[in-house]
């Protein structure tokens, strides 16, 4: 970073540096964690291992590499947990529309990148600093034809024609609702409304319904974020347990159709506010929340049934993932019969996955399946076996354990992988 050097002094790699080291916090993009040197040389844009790039996935499946920078870090809000704040001591940096385009056109020429991925912190007012995304998109768009991916992160306090415009040029929206409950958004972002956001979501939610309507019945007619909208929540930060994580996200899928939650683990800021944790939560937290989450979007649970496989304390167990915890808890349900158990009942055995359990149903058409078959079928047999009967294998005394948690959970070493 170049603390010392005033802004108009900037040169556009100083404010590079600054503002894509600022977007690193978003979590809406995940990189995959390989390395790729960029032309600035170490880790910068285009370097997977740092910031400055993220990956998403495009509507037709493709993983893509996205340019993630912020388009200025001044900000009029005083977010406790945001390095961002209008009260933080951290260098400022602020683009223009046109820099941010002949970036995001640079490094596509050069193949580093697919897309863009633009936040930005509130300057002057949410209406100017949304106009000033949308304008860098509709650059893109119009002036370059620009047939790369783009998101936008959209701001709630905005009008509603703002962020209506922003979907018309973006691939896909987000909106960050933040925080899991209101009392934490009140203590800890007071210049937010949830019900402002949650009002942004709605909006968002049905002019997609209607575009894809609209698309159906004219084939010209404009897209709008045909990708979806996603949104982000901060683990740790306040005491909401993961139980009412997971209820807030299980409702946010249900209410406004979201295509990802994003979960951030909360990370200690330079000057931190007295009124945050002294010491980030395990990213291991982080990493059961995604797992509920998927065992929410493909494996069929309720969100009730996933926070039952919480422990006392409303948290999930980090020594062990959500689902083997819920099969823990409710052993009455088990063992599955792998010849005879609907689709259903297989995808709620520990140790399947979605594949697996195709492969299974696949192969049961032609003969009945024996535990060997099962071992072949399936990433490890160990993990699966208490919770399963074939023709040949019944674990009769296993599943009634009480060592079985021990037994089945990952290795100390294996954990601290995560």
């Amino acid at each position: 970073m170049f603390p010392t050097v005033p802004m108009a002094q900037q040169t556009l790699r100083q404010k590079l540096e600054i503002l894509a080291d600022a977007a690193k916090y978003d979590a809406s993009c995940a990189s995959s964690g390989t390395a790729k040197k960029n032309s600035l040389g170490g880790k910068g844009v285009g370097s997977t291992e740092g910031m400055g790039i993220c990956h998403a996935y495009a509507p037709d499946g493709r993983c893509i590499s996205l340019l993630k920078i912020l388009l200025t870090n001044h900000c009029i809000f005083d977010c406790h947990y945001c390095i961002n704040r209008k009260s933080s001591n951290v260098a400022r940096a602020r683009f223009t529309p046109r820099e941010v385009v002949d970036l995001t056109l640079n490094f596509y020429r050069r193949n580093y990148i697919e897309g863009l991925f633009l936040s930005s912190g509130i300057v002057r007012s949410a209406n100017h600093t949304m106009e000033q995304l949308v304008e860098v998109a509709r650059i893109l768009r119009e002036e370059h034809d620009f047939r790369g991916y783009i998101h936008l992160k959209t701001i709630p306090e905005a009008d509603a024609e703002i962020i209506h415009q922003a979907g018309l040029y973006a691939d896909r929206v987000s909106i960050n609702v933040e925080l899991p409950t209101q009392a934490g958004l009140t203590r800890l972002a007071p210049d937010k409304n949830a019900g402002q956001i949650e009002g942004a979501m709605g909006r968002t939610r049905a002019r997609i319904i209607e575009a894809k309507d609209e698309r159906k019945r004219f084939r010209h007619a404009p897209r709008f974020a045909p990708a979806g909208q996603s949104t982000q929540m901060i683990v740790g930060a306040d005491d909401a347990n993961d139980a009412a994580i997971i209820g807030k996200a299980s409702r946010l899928y249900g209410a406004f159709g979201l295509r990802r939650v994003y979960y951030s683990a909360f990370s200690p800021i330079p000057d931190a506010s007295a009124v945050l944790p002294l010491k980030r939560p395990p990213l291991l937290r982080e990493h059961r929340l995604y797992q509920s989450d998927w065992l929410m979007r493909f494996y069929g649970f309720a969100a009730q049934e996933v926070a039952d496989a919480a422990e006392a304390d409303g948290n999930l167990p980090l020594d062990i993932d959500p689902k083997l915890a819920w099969a823990l808890k409710f052993r009455a349900s088990f063992p599955v019969d792998v010849n005879r158990a609907a689709k259903e009942q297989l995808l709620r055995v520990p140790g399947l996955g979605t594949t697996a359990v195709g492969r299974i149903l696949a192969a049961r058409r032609h003969r009945t399946l024996r535990l060997d078959d099962v071992a072949r079928l399936t990433a490890s047999v160990a993990k699966v076996r208490p919770f399963i009967c074939t023709i040949d294998w019944r674990p009769t005394l296993l599943t009634d354990r009480a060592d079985l948690r021990r037994l089945l959970a990952p290795r100390q070493e294996q954990l601290e992988l995560f």
